[in-house]
């Protein structure tokens, strides 16, 4: 019987197959974006609960409660967790739209669709550590040696994961751990921490044993712990890039295996042969699907002079009929943004586009009128130049800087000047061309004439300061595997130089 539900006020901790206060016994908020009102008080972990959940998760891990089951039966269970992730789909979405302000239809319609697909592409890969033989020769000759290799699961990984997709990101590390033969501690962000209590209790009722999955939600102190114990080979982060470099510096002591998928800048390059309408309803999805808080959002849309003021125009028309709203709402295109905090940045960033001189020509003010929450317009600014920080600095959030470009090699300039390289997109009716800014432009992904379309069998990640790995793909599941070698001496008389 599930503890989560969309009516849940209060949670504890997730260790152990079981609900546990937090030792502290503290509790935090968590606040409906909706409404700046508390919605829930969750336990606050602190070092003593993740020593505890680390603690559980070594003691799975040992003793191979998940890796005893059959492969094909583990594949199983992830298809059972898909399943279920599928038959609770009202019940997650109503908690992502209480705990992130998503509107309703994006959390059905993309992020739970997503979450499921997860699960079910990495049950499909849980035969796929394999290892192969290997031909061997010692010091040039060929002696009767038999080598290969093996492939083994890391151990306990330390799972932190953001706000801004509350089932999705958590799925991502899951998933992909599950199928390495991984135990887990996941750590989710303080703003959304029941949608992955509600999946903890998900992977548990599919059959993952006791001790394999455990969630501890809390504020710094936690996240923090979970990055310096000495008993957590691996970590695996989203979120900013500074924090990035945090996790980086406390992951060293212990030459820790470290999975970052940091932030962006990216840029959406549309020319003058482009479908114009495509690009600019991709565009606007590109930058302000989830309230703009998306990594890899397109907030840097770089335009063909020819076409520059036909497309801003076109676009800022486009970004103003979008409705903003509670997530509750199925007729909101966008909801609030997630915090106070978070609504301050951006609007502060908003008038550093205006004093910049930047050319506000859509949105630009908040929306007071909605309740309490944090809602701000879909915002557009043009004639932004590429040393602007409204070009330059992640944001976060429903602002769009339109940038114009004069030709190929300006437009692979202008996107590539950056410390970032999460996303980028090229809409052109020349292939030669798309191919040619595809190979120059130095970020992770590069979407051709589309823009956020994501697969699980597609790996995702940055380049530069963008992050370190790849989740998704063949690639999420080597990031929870070490390669072991093993060499028999099959001689009659071993080797020796003695």
């Amino acid at each position: 019987m599930t503890m989560i539900s969309a009516q849940t006020t209060e949670a504890d901790l997730w260790i152990d197959g079981e609900w546990r206060p937090a030792a502290s016994g503290e509790r935090f908020d968590v606040i409906d974006p909706a409404t700046g009102e508390v919605t829930a008080r969750v336990a606050n972990a602190g070092e003593d609960d993740v020593d505890a959940a680390v603690a559980i998760a070594e003691e799975a891990f040992s003793d191979r409660r998940w890796l005893a089951i059959s492969p094909l039966e583990r594949g199983r269970i992830l298809r059972r967790i898909a399943e279920l992730i599928r038959q609770h789909h009202c019940e997650l979405a109503q908690l992502m739209t209480r705990e992130n302000g998503m509107p309703i239809n994006l959390a059905l319609f993309i992020e739970i669709p997503l979450a499921a697909d997860c699960f079910d592409f990495f049950a499909s890969l849980v035969v796929k550590p394999q290892g192969e033989v290997l031909p061997f020769s010692v010091a040039g000759s060929a002696p009767d040696y038999m080598a290969w290799t093996m492939k083994e699961p890391i151990g306990v990984a330390g799972l932190i994961t953001p706000w801004n997709f509350p089932l999705l990101m958590p799925t991502w590390k899951i998933a992909p751990a599950l199928a390495a033969g991984c135990t887990m501690v996941v750590k989710p962000a303080p703003e959304t921490p029941l949608t992955a209590l509600k999946l903890a209790e998900i992977c548990h009722e599919a059959g993952v044993p006791e001790g394999v999955i455990n969630v501890l939600p809390g504020l710094d102190e936690a996240g923090k712990a979970l990055v310096r114990h000495p008993r957590v080979p691996k970590i695996a982060f989203t979120g900013e890039t500074e924090t990035g470099r945090h996790i980086l510096q406390a992951a060293a002591p212990h030459i820790k295996r470290v999975t970052l998928e940091l932030g962006g800048k990216s840029p959406n390059i549309i020319f003058a042969d482009a479908d114009l309408e495509q690009a600019a309803k991709s565009a606007l999805f590109g930058v302000f699907y989830n309230s703009g808080q998306v990594c890899q959002a397109g907030s840097r849309i770089l335009v063909e002079r020819p076409v520059y003021e036909t497309f801003v125009e076109l676009l800022a028309s486009k970004a103003k009929k979008l409705k903003v709203g509670p997530g509750t709402d199925a007729r909101s295109d966008l909801g609030p943004v997630i915090s106070r905090e978070q609504y301050e940045k951006v609007l502060r960033y908003i008038d550093i586009g205006k004093q910049e001189g930047a050319k506000l020509v859509a949105g630009g003010s908040a929306l007071d009128g909605l309740g309490g929450g944090y809602f701000i317009e879909p915002t557009v600014f043009a004639d932004v130049s590429p040393s602007m920080r409204i070009a330059r600095e992640e944001i976060f959030g429903p602002v769009a800087a339109v940038i114009p470009f004069q030709d190929e090699e300006e437009a692979a300039s202008i996107a590539n000047d950056t410390i970032y390289g999460l996303a980028a997109a090229v809409w052109t009716n020349d292939i030669k061309r798309a191919l040619r800014l595809a190979r120059r432009v130095k970020s992770g992904t590069v979407w051709i004439n589309t823009y956020q379309v994501l697969s699980p069998t597609a790996p995702f990640g940055g380049y530069k300061q963008s992050g370190l790995g790849r989740e998704l793909g063949m690639q999420a599941l080597e990031a929870y595997l070490e390669t072991k070698t093993v060499i028999c001496d099959m001689n009659d008389r071993p080797m020796t130089l003695f």
